[in-house]
C-alpha cells in the first residue's frame, strides 16, 4: 500500500480555496513555463533536494506531472522521506486543464 494519496482535479480545486498546499510541478521546465497551476513551483533537482532535506514533513504537498504517472513516483519518494500528507494529481496537468 502506498503512503501517498491521489487527488482528482475536481477535488484539488476546493482544496486550493481552503488551504495552501505546496504545489509541485514535476514536468520539464519548458512545459512549466508554458503553463502551470497557480502558485505551483517547478520541481527541479535543487528544489527537490532542498525540500527532501529541510521541508516541513507535515505540510500538505500536491505533486503533478503530465498525466499522473511520474508524479506518483515523486510522491512515493517524498513519502519515503517521511512526508505525511502527500498527494499525486490523478491524470496530471492534462486533467487540470
Amino acid at each position: 500500500m502506498s503512503k501517498f494519496k491521489t487527488i482528482t482535479a475536481s477535488e484539488l480545486k476546493p482544496m486550493l480555496q481552503t488551504s495552501t498546499p505546496i504545489l509541485l510541478d514535476c514536468r520539464d521546465a519548458k512545459d512549466y513555463r508554458a503553463g502551470h497551476i497557480d502558485d505551483a513551483m517547478h520541481l527541479h533537482e535543487g528544489l527537490r533536494d532542498s525540500l527532501l532535506m529541510k521541508g516541513e514533513k507535515q505540510k500538505t504537498m500536491v505533486i503533478y506531472c503530465y498525466h499522473g504517472h511520474a508524479s506518483e513516483h515523486v510522491a512515493e519518494m517524498f513519502s519515503d522521506f517521511g512526508f505525511t500528507d502527500v498527494y499525486s494529481l490523478k491524470d496530471g496537468y492534462a486533467a487540470w486543464q
